[in-house]
């Protein structure tokens, strides 16, 4: 089965790197929105075209299923992405219901972009899992910027991290949940923030679980799996961007393995 994935940058690897771990032998393809680039700091009507453009493009390829796997897509057209196309579209869900499983007493804190943090399904997610008296919200646009420029564990990101953490006796929270896909590029300068008893959830495996049951999507272990790179319309085929995306990849592999 061929998969699409989008995102405005980079962070949606997070994303298909946990799906072809699980999904091994079908084909993918990435599609960044390089020119568009961040997506949290636009209006919600731009946020709308600039998804439904990417989804055509990808089903144009032959995508039989499309992830967005960015939050602030998914918060902002997730429903008119759904009306318009017939394939399964399937979006980040900030894992704010397992945040709350984890009965340790504790606040749990959401970090997002602006367009997360404001917008209608992320405050409906808090209602229906119970989480609005015990979540606190922070919106983090600048860590996509900087993930876009490489930048993950630079003097500037650990200041910027603690001055807007600061804002919070982070002893209270048992766990932190990201809600932009860009944010997992930086697991470890969080771990060094948090308090050692928080946890960093983020929503990559529950978006995979209902892109198996959606899709049908089965992981083919005896074939290789065939990986396509667009920014925006245009195939990656330097070697050196190649180089960097399976940098990336390889600096997932460890983020993952942080809490």
């Amino acid at each position: 089965m061929k998969i699409g994935f989008f995102d405005s940058g980079i962070g949606g690897l997070s994303v298909m790197n946990e799906a072809i771990r699980q999904l091994s032998g079908n084909e993918f393809l990435f599609f960044a929105d390089k020119k568009n680039v961040p997506y949290g700091t636009k209006t919600k009507d731009e946020v709308i075209n600039f998804s439904i453009e990417a989804v055509s493009f990808l089903i144009d390829l032959g995508a039989k299923a499309v992830v967005v796997a960015c939050n602030t897509a998914t918060s902002a057209a997730i429903v008119e992405l759904r009306a318009k196309f017939s394939v399964p579209i399937i979006g980040m869900e900030p894992a704010v219901k397992r945040a709350v499983s984890l009965k340790d007493g504790k606040k749990t804190l959401v970090i997002a972009t602006p367009i997360t943090i404001a917008g209608q399904k992320l405050h409906e997610l808090l209602v229906r899992t119970n989480a609005s008296e015990v979540a606190d919200l922070l919106a983090l646009p600048r860590l996509v910027e900087f993930a876009e420029s490489y930048e993950f564990e630079s003097r500037r990101v650990r200041e910027y991290l603690k001055s807007e953490l600061a804002k919070f006796d982070l002893s209270e929270y048992g766990s932190l949940v990201l809600g932009c896909t860009h944010f997992n590029y930086f697991k470890d300068t969080l771990r060094e923030i948090l308090a050692p008893q928080t946890k960093i959830l983020d929503g990559i495996d529950g978006t995979i679980k209902r892109l198996k049951s959606e899709s049908g999507a089965v992981s083919l272990a005896d074939k290789s799996s065939k990986v396509e790179y667009f920014y925006s319309k245009q195939k990656v085929n330097q070697r050196k961007e190649l180089d960097r995306l399976a940098m990336y990849l390889k600096r997932l592999d460890v983020m993952r393995e942080i809490e």
